[in-house]
């Protein structure tokens, strides 16, 4: 049996806050934290028999749930988060294509490429960096676009919060997509691309089927 679909966290008051294993999950079920659930079932986990009732108990884990918290503090966070950058993340921003020649790659074959080289002054941050192929990276080297002759395919951008959280998934369940996809804006890069996926069904995200387990 597959344990490793993430569950997505939500606050109180419905704000995707990150992604937990079903460890993490049943915990917070068992505590008592998990003020309400959504999405569809993913797993139910059978524990102890109780002495006095001769009852097993049992707790469903959902595929999103939100948890109790101070909401207030939480959105001062996410409104002036910047995330972490990183190559995994990066990649999946751009859908692991090269953004000079326009191919998509194994992320394997994918470089990080600092649009105004760190030579020149570059800083390494979101709105500076895009994906390319590392033939693309190794022609334009300590160059910039306009310098190596080569055209930017997209511009690059800062993911939201909610964006970040949807570029950490690691397998994005339909029903984690469409809520995470509402606090996505409209006229995000991200979201087009994502709704593109989806329309060419080569993004198409199946959910699970419940599980059990003893």
């Amino acid at each position: 049996m597959d344990l490793g679909q993430q569950v997505l966290r939500l606050d109180v008051s419905g704000m995707p806050l990150e992604w937990i294993d079903y460890r993490d999950a049943v915990r917070l079920y068992h505590t008592r934290q998990v003020a309400y659930s959504c999405g569809t079932l993913l797993y139910r986990l059978r524990g102890g028999i109780n002495a006095a009732s001769g009852n097993r108990s049992i707790i469903d884990v959902n595929s999103i749930i939100a948890t109790q918290g101070n909401t207030h503090v939480l959105g001062k966070v996410r409104d002036n988060y910047t995330p972490p950058l990183n190559n995994h993340t990066l990649f999946k921003r751009d859908s692991y294509l090269c953004l000079y020649c326009g191919q998509h790659f194994l992320s394997s074959q994918l470089s990080r490429d600092h649009i105004t080289p760190l030579s020149a002054g570059g800083r390494d941050a979101w709105t500076n960096v895009v994906t390319a192929c590392r033939r693309c990276n190794n022609h334009k080297a300590s160059r910039t676009p306009e310098q190596a002759k080569m055209k930017l395919l997209a511009v690059p951008f800062t993911p939201s919060f909610a964006e970040y959280i949807y570029l950490k998934g690691r397998r994005v369940l339909a029903d984690q997509m469409e809520y995470l996809l509402a606090h996505i804006p409209r006229r995000s890069p991200l979201r087009a691309r994502i709704m593109e996926k989806v329309a060419s069904g080569s993004g198409q995200h199946m959910g699970l089927p419940p599980l059990s387990t003893s």
